[in-house]
């Protein structure tokens, strides 16, 4: 059995004050964010944590580096980690994104397994690597304890597969900033359980 900590990357300046889709934008962690980041590394460093990977964008990879320091190990880049392409919506404000892409903002807000940014991925394009990943993961790491540090969509999308609904339940899950998801893949069943969603009660001093 291989377990899973699943934690979002800490905030950046595009996550709050200037909030934009990130997508593939290398943004860098914030004060807050690393603040988050130490936070969560606290509360991780007794798991028994035995690998750590991350999205290999600044945002994630920061945030897998201070958790994978306070446990005594090295974070390592997963590619398919990488957050969704947003494709021409990369770096847009909602109201921008609204007004310049109109039919295809509302069906992002009502049905988002149906959309392909342009230029950029669907989630079935996302769930598809992912999957991948984790599966990789399981194989390298049989009874090990994993920390996956990624993004938000990237986060859904995980949990969406893991909890066996399909993309169109995307915004059905909340993934704060920082939060810790905890599952378990049972190879012998080709299952997964999922023992825990979007804590985020190691961010209280956080300010």
């Amino acid at each position: 059995m291989t377990k899973y900590y699943l934690v979002r990357h800490g905030d950046t300046a595009w996550n709050r004050d200037q909030w934009r889709y990130r997508g593939c934008a290398d943004i860098p962690l914030d004060d807050v964010g690393l603040a988050q980041a130490r936070a969560t590394a606290g509360v991780l460093a007794d798991a028994g944590l035995t690998a750590v990977y991350a999205s290999p964008l600044k945002r994630a990879l920061n945030t897998a580096e201070i958790i994978a320091q306070g446990a005594g190990l090295t974070a390592r880049p997963l590619p398919d980690l990488i957050d969704i392409h947003y494709g021409a919506w990369q770096g847009l404000t909602q109201d921008e994104a609204r007004a310049s892409y109109p039919e295809l903002f509302v069906r992002w807000e009502l049905a988002p397994h149906l959309v392909r940014f342009p230029d950029g991925e669907s989630l079935d394009d996302v769930r598809g690597r992912i999957m991948k990943a984790l599966l990789g993961v399981a194989m390298l790491h049989p009874q090990g304890t994993v920390c996956l540090v990624g993004h938000q969509v990237v986060n859904k999308v995980i949990l969406c597969a893991v909890l066996g609904l399909g993309n169109d339940a995307f915004w059905r899950i909340t993934q704060e900033t920082c939060c810790i998801n905890i599952f378990r893949y049972e190879p012998a069943h080709y299952r997964f359980t999922v023992d825990r969603l979007n804590d985020t009660h190691h961010l209280r001093e956080v300010v």
